[in-house]
């Protein structure tokens, strides 16, 4: 511990966190989430004595190595590290991290840059499935300046695209996991679906609001809050998860009719704070849940036609565009997303 710990601390899409050799960690995991905590500053509301930034999106880890899997470059794990609280947690995917996961791998030499673009392919290990990230490397080295935007990022960095293969269920078991689109849970009717992200999709007028708040306004509304994890709470053994009561799954996410141009508007706890944006696997769920024939959703959506459908989910900083491939009979093949990242640091933490 007195020699620290080498990390590079990245941004990836709307999310921030360190990238850690799996080979620099501590093999016992016990061991390995004390160092974690420690590093974070966990747990203290405002991580004053670690490297974490008060907020969930700020206090990720992702834990990267060499894959032994046929076809498969890196091993990706990722740990959401909560703030005020000694919990890690590995019962979740991160698509806004996995974006940094392709840079990080190629300046950590695990992937060797074939070209102008690198394709990365990425075993998540939380779910047991591949992402294939283009990262742009010209002359060899990772190119993080660029002209690709996405809301809730000041400015423009490199593109970086994301294909993700076979989400459907990659937690929960099934896409529904109970086999419906539409369920009725404490009360209230709800869909549960698993494409990536475990999420309850929710109907903002259930709960008497609009659907327009600031995540501020949201999470100052306790009675509100607490209406939504009593259907967490109950929503959880249904989709496979069991007791959530200490896991930051299902995402829960209030959507109603979109208003800037989009198909749907969202605001998505995670699970007890609002999120400012959407998570990139949460945004893939719930557009998945936009081409059901009913529920929460599909009760607003505006979708195009035909097989490839571009579907952008309105949150409260702007919109994310998840790009959909149909089969003939309307089966999600793919879902893919054009993210970014940035290096900001690369050393040793203590």
């Amino acid at each position: 511990m007195s020699d620290g710990t080498r990390v590079m601390w990245m941004r990836g899409g709307t999310s921030k966190g360190g990238y850690f050799l799996a080979s620099d960690l501590p093999q016992d995991i016990g061991e390995r989430d004390a160092l974690l905590l420690r590093i974070m500053g966990s747990p203290d509301p405002r991580q004053i004595d670690g490297m974490g930034g008060a907020n969930p999106l700020t206090s990720k880890v992702a834990v990267v190595k060499p894959s032994e899997r046929e076809g498969v470059d890196v091993d990706y794990l990722f740990l959401q590290v909560f703030v005020d609280r000694p919990i890690i947690t590995d019962g979740q995917n991160c698509g806004n991290i996995l974006a940094g996961v392709g840079p990080f791998a190629i300046e950590r030499g695990l992937v060797a840059p074939t070209g102008d673009t690198t394709d990365v392919r990425i075993f998540m290990e939380n779910t047991g499935q591949i992402a294939i990230a283009t990262v742009e490397t010209p002359g060899g080295k990772v190119r993080y300046d660029g002209e690709a935007r996405i809301d809730g990022v000041p400015g423009t960095s490199a593109p970086i695209p994301i294909v993700f293969k076979d989400t459907a269920g990659s937690t929960c078991g099934a896409l529904l996991p109970t086999g419906n689109a539409v369920d009725t849970v404490a009360g209230v009717q709800v869909t549960m679906i698993d494409n990536g992200m475990p999420c309850v999709i929710l109907d903002a007028a259930d709960f008497e609001i609009s659907g327009t708040e600031t995540p501020e306004e949201l999470e100052a509304d306790q009675p509100l809050k607490s209406r939504l994890e009593e259907v967490r709470l109950a929503a959880g053994p249904l989709m496979n998860l069991g007791d959530v009561a200490d896991k930051s799954v299902p995402k829960m996410t209030l959507v109603s009719a979109p208003r800037n141009g989009g198909a749907i508007s969202t605001r998505t706890f995670i699970p007890h704070r609002c999120h400012d944006a959407i998570g990139v696997l949460g945004a893939v769920s719930v557009a998945s849940a936009c081409l059901l024939p009913d529920g929460p959703a599909a009760r607003y959506a505006k979708v195009p036609s035909g097989q490839d459908k571009s579907i952008s989910v309105e949150h409260p900083t702007g919109e994310f565009t998840v790009i959909a491939k149909l089969d003939g009979e309307g089966n999600l093949l793919t879902a893919g997303v054009l993210r970014t990242a940035r290096k900001l640091m690369d050393g040793v933490a203590f």
